[in-house]
């Protein structure tokens, strides 16, 4: 594969291991990544040949007469006992699938807020994980050439790498990090004794209004710009986070 996913993503997803938030965001992904299809696709024709490998052996005939037997055994009482009591699983079954009728149906919403809530706690670890001594950059530098040229072949795209100093916030150098399973570029600002991460990596969405958010008294701004979807996190102030935003943006 050579999509930005990280390679065990789709097999997740074809091995049913992802959470729902996951699956909303990986079909979105599917629709748009060719290499992610060929990989499911692959993924499907080992399973089929597994299927028509005959791994197996049917049963014999002498089982299948054995199982009649005893079936003819039991008593009519039995059976009547029986009857009912696959009719209450026939009802309990129905319901069931209402209910999964419904939960299928209702829960647009319901998956974009899980899908926001899962996207929230994804970049808020990172932010996190950063601020561990040592792991906030890579490379340490306030040089915008010097950070775009070593983020070349780190990351699949390229992407402005800027210095606001002189607005106050001061570039600090940067990293390659993972986020939900997909390789991101990171920007590091500090203004005043506040860090700031901006997150970046390759995307095929639409752009669109900026989504924000907090978590765990961490604010976040998320949006889209080309090909590109930037994030940035901080404990700062909702105000200083949209002033870079708008930096950002210009």
């Amino acid at each position: 594969m050579s999509c930005d996913l990280e390679y065990s993503v789709a097999h997740s997803y074809f091995d049913g291991e992802l959470s729902v938030a996951q699956v909303f965001e990986f079909k979105r992904h599917l629709g748009r990544c060719p290499d992610c299809i060929d990989e499911l696709a692959a993924l499907t024709a080992v399973r089929d040949s597994l299927k028509d490998a005959h791994l197996y052996e049917p049963a014999p005939a002498s089982l299948r007469r054995k199982i009649r037997a005893d079936l003819h055994a039991i008593a009519p009482t039995t059976r009547r006992s029986l009857l009912f009591a696959w009719r209450g699983l026939a009802v309990a079954a129905a319901l069931l699938l209402v209910v999964l009728i419904l939960w299928r149906v209702i829960p647009g919403v319901r998956k974009e807020e899980d899908y926001q809530a899962e996207f929230a706690a994804g970049i808020v670890d990172a932010h996190l994980r950063s601020l561990l001594p040592g792991q906030i950059t890579n490379v340490n530098s306030n040089d915008p050439q010097t950070v775009g040229t070593w983020f070349e072949g780190k990351v699949k795209f390229v992407f402005p790498v800027r210095n606001f100093s002189d607005n106050g916030f001061a570039l600090q150098g940067g990293r390659v990090d993972i986020v939900q399973g997909r390789t991101v570029a990171a920007l590091v600002y500090r203004s005043r004794d506040q860090l700031f991460n901006v997150f970046v990596w390759r995307t095929r969405e639409l752009n669109g209004s900026p989504r924000t958010g907090s978590r765990q008294g961490y604010q976040w701004i998320d949006w889209r710009k080309s090909t590109l979807e930037f994030c940035a996190v901080s404990a700062a102030a909702s105000s200083d986070l949209e002033r870079l935003h708008r930096l950002l943006t210009e």
